[in-house]
């Protein structure tokens, strides 16, 4: 299918083959006929990624600041590859199309096959001929739309512009002041008057302030002097009750005038993009309330909501960005709402490009309401694809056959990388939800095909080893699946989000041992292969003593919203983060973990548990502690850890600076361009098991202690007891996974 999307880095914008969107849980995929291009969020993105170096910079110097400290805790080298990696990457555009439903999953009941259906939502509504939209961020078309695909495509912008007179809250009869009359301005001036309200507004484009007449505005105004004057005569010199702002400007103007035109104790709601500095001694002496318009209404933002289709009980929110669409597209079938005059441009997705050139100035042609259209019938939708013969890395006989699944900004800037630097591994095929990022990520590595479909991979006969990065929550099935078709896999951490998924995976692996087959499975802990790290434990390792070891993890903040914190999704950052620090102690201290205790700050709603001390206690008699925290500052650096054995001390700082001290004599190793974490001898180590037949880098034994130790954590924290792991009982079978494989004890 094709789909549009920009590149950041580069400037183009394409419109490209790509495999059709995955169907997650709580989705549907919907056959587009109609999107609209928007003037405002659409043309910035456009007109960032179209400057050079140095003017994306000053544009963003949020963004030069993150790359100079990272520079600072990782080093040039790394900062630089993570900047051109984000730059690199290309950007869906669209947010508000429609459609037939061709799919819906067995988890959604509100829509079939057939439906004709409205969608919403950045990087789900995309420009494409096949969008997979979550069932809350769909709207049914109803009765009475005479061109439905077509006036159905702007229920996400009306529902901006309702979603602004709502927080207005205008009343029947008052006066309402739209300050920029584009088209979000001339949707909310139909609003408002179907709400029974006077309305005038204000734009310079003198033909804008025509259209807006014709749609009910009582009178209009070309400049801010006149527009005063307006708004005096039509609310009986009192002021506007409500002023909605729907203009664009990176200056903060239309609040000083929204300011002088409002009457005492009127509202001003924000719904364009426009500078936010508020004139305190004008707001202060009518005492005017100044509001920030969210997007299309509650919801919004709502992981919750959008991603979970968890709806709002309407007792208690009476409109969601939902319940405004379908408001929206009832006002447009009574003819409360007419769009049809907002339409000045029609586009096929073919011409996308002319679309943009439009929005951003170039033809210099007025415009207003600019749509693409989308072949009914098309033959090439697919869900995989073969790339272009000149990105294809020829196949070496010997090589590895290598499936990769999940290609996020981790994937792309450092695994794919590392794995590429072996030289051992032919890429076949690449999976992401993404049809776009697939294709991207597929071109740049040289995969011979990309999809969108993860079983295209886990069953293939030509791919023998998986490399596995998704969300957390997707790994145990992958794991498993990979498995039961004899194929190697790299799972990047966590292995599983509870001791149920990792019994599973125990018996898959033995299952195929069983078979002879004897799969190498990996988890992605990179730190145990980190130089620095080996040179550490290479020192203390002739103390031939327990082990006091240290581990100073500076994690930073992640907002409880993000999918990392979810248990569901990301399985928080014990299991998710912290178990890359038990599989490091495990390594320096050559045993496994047997007891750990855990006690963590309150969390106050701002935290997940990610603020911990964790004590932990191995075979050999070592005492580990691993301190993580996510309320401390980035610049202070990351990760540092200290061992102490046999008279001799070690300190390895962020993978930089390490330091051996016996007898008095210091040595220290410094790295000041780059952070070697370990990613490149990891690969270098999975590529030599699986062609050399050797055993896995890291046992399979363990991967389960690890794991379970994580596991053991969260039970601590729980029960504020110790507990200990019996991974070695779990890995034999001794303990089935319905009992309880940790045994708290006091």
């Amino acid at each position: 299918m094709k789909q549009v999307y920009q590149e950041i880095q580069s400037g183009r914008l394409l419109v490209r083959d790509v495999p059709l969107p995955a169907m997650n849980p709580g989705m549907i995929l919907v056959r587009v006929f109609a999107s609209v291009v928007s003037a405002g969020t659409e043309r910035s993105v456009v007109e960032f990624a179209q400057k050079g170096l140095f003017a994306k910079a000053r544009s963003r110097p949020d963004l030069v600041r993150q790359v100079i400290d990272k520079a600072r805790r990782e080093g040039v080298v790394n900062a630089f590859q993570a900047a051109t990696q984000k730059l690199s990457r290309p950007q869906s555009l669209g947010y508000s199309c429609a459609g037939t439903v061709i799919a819906v999953a067995p988890d959604v009941t509100a829509f079939r096959v057939g439906d004709r259906v409205a969608c919403a939502g950045a990087g789900y509504a995309n420009h494409a001929e096949v969008v997979a939209i979550p069932a809350n961020l769909v709207a049914c078309l109803p009765e009475g739309l005479n061109t439905p695909f077509e006036e159905a495509a702007f229920a996400t912008i009306g529902s901006i512009a309702m979603h602004g007179l709502r927080l207005a809250k205008p009343a029947f009869g008052e006066s309402v002041a739209i300050i920029g009359l584009g088209l979000i301005g001339q949707l909310a001036v139909q609003l408002a008057c179907a709400a029974g309200c006077t309305v005038v507004g204000m734009d310079p484009n003198p033909a804008r302030c025509d259209l807006a007449r014709a749609l009910g505005c009582a009178e209009t105004a070309g400049s801010a002097a006149e527009f005063e004057s307006v708004v005096s005569r039509h609310s009986g010199s009192n002021g506007a009750d409500e002023v909605v702002i729907t203009a664009a400007s990176e200056n903060s103007d239309p609040v000083e005038l929204a300011g002088r035109i409002a009457r005492s104790r009127a509202r001003v709601v924000a719904v364009g993009a426009v500078g936010t500095h508020v004139p305190r001694k004008l707001y202060f002496e009518k005492e005017l309330e100044f509001l920030i318009s969210r997007s299309y209404g509650p919801g919004r933002y709502d992981a919750e909501y959008e991603e979970k289709g968890r709806d709002y009980p309407i007792a208690y929110v009476r409109w969601t960005e939902n319940r405004n669409m379908q408001a929206f597209l009832r006002f447009v079938a009574e003819r409360k709402v007419d769009v049809r005059p907002l339409i000045t441009h029609r586009f096929s997705i073919e011409d996308a490009a002319h679309a943009y050139e439009l929005i951003s100035g170039k033809t210099q042609q007025p415009f207003l309401g600019v749509l693409l259209t989308y072949p009914e019938q098309d033959e090439t939708l697919s869900v995989r694809i073969r790339l272009a013969a000149h990105v294809q890395r020829e196949a070496k006989a010997g090589r590895i056959e290598l499936g990769m699944i999940g290609c996020g900004n981790f994937a792309q800037s450092v695994l794919l990388p590392a794995l590429q630097q072996t030289n051992e591994f032919h890429f076949k095929s690449i999976c992401t939800a993404n049809g776009e990022t697939a294709r991207y990520a597929g071109e740049k590595f040289g995969f011979e095909y990309c999809t969108t479909d993860d079983a295209a991979i886990l069953t293939s006969d030509d791919v023998d080893t998986v490399v596995i990065a998704t969300r957390h929550n997707l790994h145990a099935a992958q794991v498993i699946s990979a498995l039961q078709h004899g194929k190697n896999v790299f799972c990047e951490k966590p292995l599983c989000l509870n001791v149920e998924q990792l019994a599973e995976i125990v018996r898959a692996h033995a299952k195929c041992s069983e078979q002879g087959k004897a799969p190498v499975v990996m988890v992605g802990f990179n730190r145990r292969f980190a130089p620095m790290i080996l040179r550490l434990r290479e020192f203390l390792a002739p103390a031939r003593e327990p082990l006091v070891v240290h581990c100073r993890v500076n994690g930073g903040f992640i907002p409880p919203e993000n999918w990392v914190q979810d248990p569901e999704l990301g399985g928080g950052r014990i299991v998710g983060e912290l178990c890359h620090f038990v599989d490091l102690l495990q390594f320096l201290t050559a045993s496994e973990c047997t007891r750990v205790y855990a006690t963590a700050t309150p969390n106050k709603g701002r935290y997940r548990d990610d603020n911990l001390s964790v004590t932990l206690s191995f075979a050999d008699g070592s005492a580990g502690s691993i301190v993580y925290a996510a309320n401390g500052d980035k610049s202070f650096g990351k990760e540092r850890i200290e061992a102490f054995s046999g008279g001799r001390s070690a300190m390895c700082d962020d993978y930089r600076i390490l330091e051996l001290v016996r007898n008095g004599r210091r040595t220290v190793t410094r790295d000041r361009l780059r952070q070697d974490k370990g990613h490149r001898e990891e690969c270098r180590q999975f590529a030599d098991a699986i062609r050399k037949g050797l055993p896995a880098p890291i046992f399979l034994e363990s991967l389960c202690t690890t794991t379970l130790a994580t596991f053991a954590v969260q039970e601590s924290l729980a029960s504020g007891k110790s507990v200990e792991i019996s991974a070695g009982k779990f890995r034999a079978g001794i303990l089935s996974p319905e009992e309880d494989l940790t045994g708290a004890e006091s």
